[in-house]
């Protein structure tokens, strides 16, 4: 989606290799380059009506000089900017060739959606208990690092088995989990996954490990036993009323969807996700999909390896279930008080900010999967824009 059909977009063959010039229209077309199930709408779609105060030119302070929206979105690569404050469209902006019916890579903040399938399955009874192993469900780990690792300790991202990422996800095994991927083999990733080797006991040490979040994909499609995008579309898509099909990428034709990424879908229906996990799994419908207090659960860090402040040099924030969490005041002024954030790679932000009643969906096309710079400038302007919409000023 995004280019006339008469003259279709491109994409790259790799979505971690691209040029200025095609990397938009990668992550528009994973579906050009990769197998995929669809996501299917059902029913009516939820209305997003317009704020009452919208944020019509805002601007963020970067030293002594104040920069405009429009000129973060150009050098930040931004292809879609969206603020839900009360379930209403606050600001909505599109770059790098994108609109409203462009679907997009989710890269990471799929492992969120991954979560929030946790959830529905712990409602719907197909798996009981978070502490329940997942060698239970799939028998095939017995025997390898995950015999015995609860489904608590993969939310945590506390599996104990070993996991390089990298620091800019360049990690030996993100190239393990590529060839294994490429293969197009059936099982080819979850027989990667069972000769990995334990590093640490299992809750002790957070490693941000996106095969923990593969695996967790697969004990889910095991628990209800079917395929998760199917699932996704029952208990997530249709409940929060999305307008358009997703996609979920799989790891082989017909094979499973990858629980870590490879979702894509149009920037409003992300923000009707992040809506529907606001208000803690109760649909706008009236339907509930999520267990009741399963957004506090999921948002907050809940053992020691998890903390707020101990995950990253100079950062305050924690680890939930699959959930980046950030503390209370004084940081920033108390404004993310009990916030959390879906991050990916190449600028992709789910931010929810249940004080506030604030989402905040950031599609982008960093040109490197981390980037510091533009990191820290996002949180300055989801500041500003989270402190004018407490005001009421529109800026």
């Amino acid at each position: 989606m995004g280019a006339d059909a008469a003259d279709p977009e491109q994409a790259a063959p790799n979505i971690m290799k691209t040029t200025p010039e095609n990397q938009a229209a990668t992550f528009r077309n994973q579906d050009q380059i990769w197998p995929h199930r669809v996501i299917q709408r059902d029913g009516a779609v939820r209305p997003l009506p317009p704020h009452a105060r919208p944020l019509a030119k805002p601007a963020y302070a970067v030293g002594a000089a104040m920069v405009a929206l429009d000129d973060f979105m150009a050098r930040r690569r931004t292809a879609g900017f969206l603020i839900l404050k009360n379930g209403e469209i606050a600001l909505e902006r599109y770059g790098m060739g994108s609109g409203p019916e462009s679907r997009w890579a989710s890269f990471s903040t799929a492992k969120s959606m991954t979560a929030t399938l946790v959830g529905a399955a712990l409602r719907d009874g197909a798996i009981g208990s978070l502490d329940e192993t997942c060698d239970r469900f799939l028998p095939q780990l017995r025997g390898s690092a995950y015999e015995g690792v609860t489904v608590r300790n993969i939310l945590r991202m506390a599996s104990g088995v070993a996991w390089d990422e990298g620091p800019s996800s360049d990690g030996p095994d993100l190239a393990h989990l590529g060839r294994a991927m490429a293969s197009r083999r059936p099982g080819a990733i979850l027989d990667l996954l069972r000769t990995l080797p334990r590093a640490a006991p299992q809750g002790a040490v957070f490693n941000y490990a996106t095969g923990d979040s593969v695996l967790l994909g697969a004990v889910v499609r095991a628990a209800i036993g079917r395929p998760l995008a199917d699932y996704f579309a029952e208990t997530v898509w249709g409940p929060a009323g999305m307008e358009a099909d997703g996609l979920w990428q799989l790891d082989s034709d017909e094979g499973l969807e990858l629980g870590g990424f490879g979702v894509s879908a149009c920037l409003r229906d992300i923000g009707r996700f992040g809506l529907l996990v606001l208000e803690d799994g109760l649909a706008w419908n009236g339907r509930r999909v999520l267990p009741t207090g399963w957004r506090d659960l999921a948002r907050q860090p809940d053992c020691a390896a998890t903390a707020f402040g101990r995950l990253m040099a100079g950062s305050p924030a924690g680890y939930g279930y699959h959930w980046w969490a950030l503390p209370g005041a004084p940081f920033a002024e108390g404004l993310h008080a009990g916030a959390f954030l879906a991050l990916g790679a190449f600028g992709q932000r789910i931010y929810i900010n249940p004080t506030e009643q604030v989402v905040v969906v950031i599609q982008s096309a960093w040109r490197q999967p981390s980037d510091p710079a533009a990191e820290a400038e996002t949180v300055a302007l989801l500041r500003t824009l989270v402190r004018a919409l407490r005001t009421g000023a529109a800026s």
